[in-house]
């Protein structure tokens, strides 16, 4: 399967009508990590009551992840435990799948 989307075919970012961006991103992931975003999404589904796509689960866990904001530390300050933690990327976050719920 190559369902490649070209530059031309779709813009990086675009402005959208409620003043959020959105941002068209290839991005390859492991299984595993593409199970997670399920698991992500069936939760997301289950407390929205409706289906959800992987797209929405990503941009929902990102929505609700603690910004660490690294760029803007001072010089010289070391990031404490909970800021490197937070800042791992959404999908890492993730539980992992077990054979147990």
């Amino acid at each position: 399967m190559n369902d490649r989307v070209t530059p031309q075919a779709l813009p990086a970012m675009q402005a959208m009508p409620d003043g959020e961006a959105e941002l068209s991103l290839v991005v390859r992931l492991p299984w595993e990590d593409v199970a997670r975003l399920g698991q992500e999404a069936g939760r997301l589904a289950a407390q929205m009551q409706r289906p959800v796509t992987l797209d929405e689960a990503v941009s929902n866990r990102l929505r609700t992840m603690r910004p660490s904001a690294a760029h803007a530390r001072p010089a010289g300050e070391q990031p404490t435990a909970g800021t490197a933690a937070a800042t791992t990327a959404s999908v890492a976050s993730l539980p992992r799948i077990s054979g147990t719920a």
